[in-house]
């Protein structure tokens, strides 16, 4: 081993290739560290991209129409479960869903709203129909069967229960008020409170629609 000192010339080398390892080393890792900010939308939303709940349905639309979030590719579809005689909570919901559209421009033709009865009693599809046509003549609601509802609230976390009202058909439902937002791509990607409000709304969808 040579245990003389280096030379100036060499000690002035050696430091030149500190420095540039050091510099490349810095180089990378900032690198690393943008890649990852840019590959990762900030959304004003929950993101639950990647979870085992949501994916997916297999509904009756309003017109009879059997429907999947297959039925959506290259749109992004919010999904609110809600019932018509909702005295605030649902309207107050599709009318922002609405206003979501318009804020969108010419990207609001890529957003689908379907609206899910969770009292397919008293919503037939001619009241369903007519209801949506309050909103959007886009947006579609979807009706289970009273069978098949527990179930697919189950597939969509959903909490619903009946509170009985002073006769047997004015009953009211207390139930989670959240959209789900569906990416281009047919994957459950967000859930939106309650109150968010359309701005927010409109961002995320920009966000997917230009992500995807």
């Amino acid at each position: 081993m040579n245990t003389f000192p280096a030379s100036p010339d060499r000690r002035s080398t050696l430091k030149l290739i500190a420095g540039g390892a050091l510099l490349s080393g810095a180089t990378g890792l900032f690198g690393l560290i943008s890649g990852c900010t840019d590959t990762k939308p900030q959304f004003a939303s929950i993101d639950i991209t990647g979870a085992d709940y949501a994916r997916d349905f297999a509904l009756a639309d309003h017109n009879g129409q059997a429907r999947s979030i297959k039925d959506f590719q290259g749109k992004v579809v919010v999904v609110f479960f809600g019932y018509t005689q909702c005295p605030d909570v649902c309207p107050t919901s599709m009318a922002e869903l609405a206003e979501v559209k318009k804020l969108l421009g010419a990207d609001g033709e890529r957003l689908q709203g379907l609206f899910v009865t969770l009292d397919p009693e008293r919503d037939t599809r001619e009241v369903l129909k007519a209801y949506m046509a309050n909103f959007d003549p886009t947006f579609l609601a979807l009706r289970p069967e009273l069978d098949k509802l527990p179930q697919v609230a189950r597939d969509f976390k959903i909490f619903y229960k009946k509170v009985d009202g002073k006769t047997p058909g004015s009953y009211t439902l207390d139930h989670s008020a959240g959209s789900y937002i569906f990416d281009p791509q047919g994957r459950v990607r967000l859930y939106s409170r309650y109150g968010s409000g359309p701005a927010a709304l409109a961002s995320d969808v920009r966000l997917l629609i230009k992500n995807n």
